[in-house]
C-alpha cells in the first residue's frame, strides 16, 4: 500500500489481486441487498484510491480496507433506510455465495449430496441471519476473513472485549440455531 500510496500502479495490482475475493465476501455478508454490493465494493475501491497518499501503516491493510467498506456500507445503509424496512429483516445478501460454496465444497455430485449440502448451507444461513447485526459481522470477520480480535476491534470500531463478548453471544446462538447433527457434520459453527 505505501508503494501505491507513492504512484506504483503495478503495487495496486497486487492489493487487488490479493484482497478483492475477501473484501466482495465481507460485503456480500454484510449487505441486506445483493445488488449493492458491487456499488459498495467498487465505492471501497475508488475511496481507497482517493486515500492512497494519505494510508499509514496503523493497522494491517486488510483492516485498513474493511474499515473503508464498512463506512461505505453503512453510508448506503443510512441512504436506503425506506426500502429495507419494507423488507421485514429478510437478509437475502449471501445467499448466492452461500450457493457457491456448497456447490464447490461437494465432494459427491449426487442430487442426494447436493440437497443434504444446500439444507446444511440454508440452516447455516438461516442462523447467522438471527443473529443481531453487530454479532453476525464479528463472526464473519472471525470465521471467513480470519481477523483477530484486534483487527476485528479496529474494523467495527469497538473495544477488543466488546467484540469477544460479540462472538461469544453469537457461538452461542448459531450452536442452539444449528441441529447436533449439523454441527458434527460442519464441525463447529
Amino acid at each position: 500500500m505505501l508503494r501505491y500510496g507513492e504512484g506504483d500502479l503495478l503495487a495496486f495490482k497486487e492489493l487487488y489481486a490479493r484482497h478483492s475475493g475477501g473484501l466482495y465476501r465481507f460485503v456480500a455478508w454484510r449487505s441486506p441487498r445483493a445488488e449493492w454490493v458491487d456499488e459498495i465494493v467498487q465505492d471501497s475501491w475508488g475511496n481507497l484510491h482517493q486515500a492512497r497518499a494519505r494510508y499509514r501503516p496503523d493497522a494491517k491493510f486488510r483492516t485498513f480496507l474493511y474499515q473503508i467498506a464498512r463506512n461505505r456500507l453503512l453510508d448506503v445503509l443510512r441512504q436506503h433506510q425506506l426500502v429495507l424496512a419494507t423488507d421485514m429483516g429478510v437478509d437475502v445478501a449471501g445467499q448466492d455465495v452461500f450457493d457457491a460454496y456448497a456447490d464447490a465444497a461437494q465432494d459427491v455430485p449426487t442430487p442426494e449430496a447436493r440437497l443434504e449440502g444446500k439444507q446444511q448451507i440454508a440452516g447455516l444461513h438461516a442462523a447467522l441471519a438471527s443473529l443481531p447485526s453487530e454479532q453476525k459481522e464479528a463472526l464473519i470477520l472471525q470465521q471467513f476473513d480470519g481477523m483477530s480480535l484486534d483487527e476485528i476491534s479496529l474494523v467495527v470500531g469497538a473495544p477488543a472485549e466488546t467484540v469477544k463478548s460479540r462472538l461469544r453471544y453469537a457461538m452461542h446462538k448459531m450452536r442452539q440455531c444449528l441441529s447436533p447433527a449439523q454441527l458434527a457434520q460442519g464441525g463447529r459453527p
